[in-house]
C-alpha cells in the first residue's frame, strides 16, 4: 500500500489513535529495519490493519472490501494469473463478461499500471476496492491447484533425458541437464501455496515419497520414480551447499528459493541416510514483513500483559518450553522484536538462524568451526550485550553459563523441551544449576503448543457428545485445575469445520498457540531453592493462579478457534 508518510501521518493524528511521539518511534524503527512504516505501526499493535484501512478507504476515494464474506468464481479468479495477482496485491473477485463489468480488490488502489493492465486486457474500467494482507491473503489460498498432471509429463521428459545421459557418470553434471529443476521447484512452490511448514522426501524401495506437513499434520502429496531419486536429492545438496558424493553422514544446509511473484523464502535442509537412501527435510521459512505480535500468536490479553512487563526486566531469564516444531522459536522472535530498539545492543547463539532481524547481531553454531552454544556463549558475552537470546539449553554447560549471564546484569531469553512450564525447573536442575541460582535468575517460563485453527468459511456449532465431555474431565483432573472451576470450563456445544473447497476438506486452516505462563515470584522461588518436584511447583502456581495450558485451549475451543479433538491431542498424557 503506498502512500506519503505526510498524509498517514495526518490521517491518524487526525484519528487520534496515533500521538506524534508514537508515529515518530515508528518511523524510526521502519528506517532502521528496512521495513514498511505501516507494517510497524501495525506489528506494534498501535493500530489494527482493519481499522488503519477504514481510516484509508475515504484518502484513495475506493470503497472497503472483506474478501472473506465473498464467495469467487474459481474461474473468475483465474483470470488474472497467480503470480501477477500476488506481485501486485491484486485480485478479480467478480466479472460479467456480457455486461463488461469486473471488480478487483486491491492493496494499493493507487497502483495505476496494474488498474490499466487489468483494463486494457478485458477491454473495460475495472471497480477498484480496498482490502486487507490477510482478505487477499486468504483468497490466494484459492489459487492451490493439484500437481500430479503437471509432474506426470515433467517426469516422463526427465526419465527420457536422463536415460540418455545413462553413460554420464558425474552427477552433478546430470542434475544440471535434466528438468529436475522443474520437478524441485513445482514441489516448493506447491508446498508454500499449501502454507505447509515442511517438505520431506523419503526413500521406500520402489519410490520416493514427498510429504508436506501442513499445520502440524503430515500429508502424503505424490510418489517419484525411484528412477529421479538420487538425483533430486542431490540437487537439494547443490542448492544447499552440500557434499553430493557423501551418503554416509547427515548434512545440514540452507539455500534461498525465489517464488514468482518476487519473495524469497528462506529453505533449511537436513539430508539423512536411511534404509532405502538418503531422506531430505526442507523447513520453510517464511519471513513476514509484519513480525508477529504476541496477540497474533494466540496469547491473550492478560497473558501479553504479565509477558510484556516482565521482558522489560533489565536483568533475568525467560524460557520458552514445548515440543520441536510448535513455535518456540516464533514467540522467541516476536519478543525479540518487542525489544529491538536503538537503545540496547541484542545478541544472538542459534542453530540455525531461522529468521535474519535487523539490527540484531545474530551467529550460527558451526561445530566443525569449534563454535557451540557453550564457546559461542561465553565470547558474545565479551561483545557488551544487554539482551542475550540463546537459540536453545542443551547441555550442562550451556545451562550453566545461561544463569550466570542473567545473574550478572543480563536478560537472557532461551528455549527448553520440556512438557509444560513447571518442568523446566527441575529439568535445569537436572542439568546441574545451582537451585539457589536458579531461584535468583529465572523470570518467567512460557509453555506452548500449536493447534490448527478452524477454517472460518465452514465453521459450525455443534453439541459435545459424553465421550468428549469425559475426555475433558479427565484432562482437567490431570492438569490440576480446581474442582470449582471446571464447571464453567466445560462448554456444553462447541465448533468445527464442516470441510469446504478454501481448506480443501479439512475444516482446518492455520494454527494457533496455546499457552502456560508460569511467573516465578516470591513462592515459587521458595520451591526452587528447596528443590521442589515440577508437581508440587504446578500446584502451587495454579493455587496462586496460573491458567494452565489446556485451560487457555478450551478457552479457544470456546470463542470457536479451535476444536475439542485439537487441544486433547497436543495435551493428552
Amino acid at each position: 500500500m503506498y502512500i506519503k508518510e505526510e498524509k498517514l501521518k495526518e490521517i491518524l493524528l487526525d484519528s487520534g489513535l496515533v500521538d506524534e511521539k508514537t508515529f515518530a518511534d515508528a518511523q524510526a524503527e521502519a528506517f532502521r529495519s528496512g521495513q514498511n512504516i505501516i507494517n510497524v505501526l501495525v506489528g506494534r499493535e498501535e493500530i489494527s490493519e482493519d481499522y488503519l484501512l477504514e481510516l484509508l478507504a475515504p484518502y484513495f476515494n475506493v470503497p472497503l472490501i472483506n474478501l472473506k464474506k465473498v464467495v469467487i468464481d474459481p474461474e473468475t479468479l483465474r483470470l488474472l494469473p497467480e503470480a501477477f495477482a500476488k506481485s501486485r496485491g491484486v485480485v478479480v473477485f467478480e466479472y460479467n463478461s456480457e455486461a463488461k463489468s469486473a471488480k478487483i480488490a486491491m492493496l494499493n488502489p493507487l497502483d495505476l499500471d496494474t488498474i490499466n493492465f487489468i483494463s486494457a486486457k478485458y477491454g473495460l474500467w475495472p471497480d477498484v476496492y480496498l482490502t486487507s494482507s490477510v482478505s487477499l491473503a486468504f483468497v490466494f489460498k484459492q489459487y492451490r491447484k493439484t500437481i500430479g498432471a503437471n509432474f506426470n509429463q515433467i517426469i516422463e521428459e526427465s526419465i527420457k533425458q536422463s536415460a540418455s545421459l545413462s553413460g554420464e557418470t558425474d552427477l552433478a553434471k546430470i542434475v544440471e541437464a535434466i528438468p529436475i529443476v522443474s520437478i524441485l521447484d513445482s514441489i516448493l512452490e506447491n508446498a508454500i501455496m499449501m502454507n505447509a511448514s515442511d517438505v520431506h522426501f523419503e526413500p521406500l524401495p520402489k519410490k520416493l515419497l514427498v510429504r508436506y506437513r501442513v499445520d502440524g499434520i503430515m500429508q502424503e502429496i505424490l510418489s517419484l520414480p525411484n528412477d529421479i531419486s538420487q538425483i533430486l536429492v542431490a540437487r537439494v545438496k547443490i542448492l544447499a551447499g552440500m557434499q553430493i558424493d557423501e551418503h554416509r553422514i547427515p548434512q545440514d544446509g540452507r539455500f534461498h528459493f525465489n517464488l514468482e511473484a518476487g519473495a524469497k523464502i528462506d529453505v533449511r535442509v537436513n539430508v539423512m541416510p536411511v534404509l532405502n537412501g538418503e531422506k531430505a527435510e526442507m523447513r520453510l521459512l517464511k519471513s513476514s514483513a509484519k513480525p508477529l505480535s504476541l496477540s497474533d500468536l494466540g496469547i491473550n490479553e492478560n497473558l501479553e500483559g504479565l509477558i510484556s512487563e516482565e521482558i522489560k526486566k533489565p536483568h533475568g531469564m525467560i524460557l520458552v518450553t514445548g515440543p520441536t516444531g510448535h513455535g518456540k522459536t516464533t514467540t522467541l522472535y516476536s519478543i525479540l522484536h518487542i525489544l529491538n530498539t536503538p537503545k540496547v545492543n541484542i545478541t544472538t547463539i542459534e542453530d540455525p538462524i531461522e529468521y535474519e532481524v535487523a539490527s540484531i547481531n545474530q551467529t550460527q553454531v558451526n561445530a566443525k568451526a569449534g563454535v557451540t552454544f557453550a564457546n559461542g556463549l561465553r565470547a558474545l558475552l565479551r561483545q557488551n550485550p544487554d539482551i542475550i537470546m540463546i537459540g536453545e539449553i542443551r547441555d550442562n554447560e550451556t545451562a550453566d553459563i545461561a544463569v550466570h549471564s542473567a545473574l550478572t546484569g543480563h536478560l537472557v531469553l532461551s528455549s527448553l523441551h520440556t512438557n509444560d512450564a513447571p518442568s523446566a525447573i527441575p529439568r535445569l536442575l537436572d542439568m546441574g544449576t545451582m537451585p539457589f541460582l536458579l531461584s535468583s535468575t529465572l523470570n518467567l517460563v512460557i509453555a506452548q503448543r500449536l493447534v490448527r485453527k478452524i477454517c472460518t468459511s465452514c465453521v459450525e456449532s455443534y453439541k459435545l457428545s459424553a465421550l468428549e465431555k469425559t475426555s475433558l474431565v479427565k484432562q482437567l483432573n490431570l492438569s490440576g485445575v480446581p474442582a470449582k472451576k471446571k464447571a464453567k470450563l466445560i462448554p456444553s456445544s462447541a465448533y468445527r469445520g464442516r470441510g469446504c473447497k478454501v481448506c480443501e476438506g479439512s475444516g482446518f486452516s492455520g494454527q494457533v498457540g496455546i499457552f502456560e505462563v508460569l511467573l516465578v515470584d516470591d513462592k515459587i522461588r521458595a520451591l526452587i531453592t528447596k528443590s521442589m518436584s515440577a508437581s508440587q511447583i504446578r500446584k502451587a502456581a495454579i493455587s496462586d493462579g496460573m491458567i494452565s495450558m489446556f485451560e487457555d485451549g478450551l478457552e479457544k475451543v470456546q470463542k470457536g478457534s479451535t476444536t475439542v479433538g485439537e487441544i486433547l491431542r497436543v495435551t493428552s498424557e
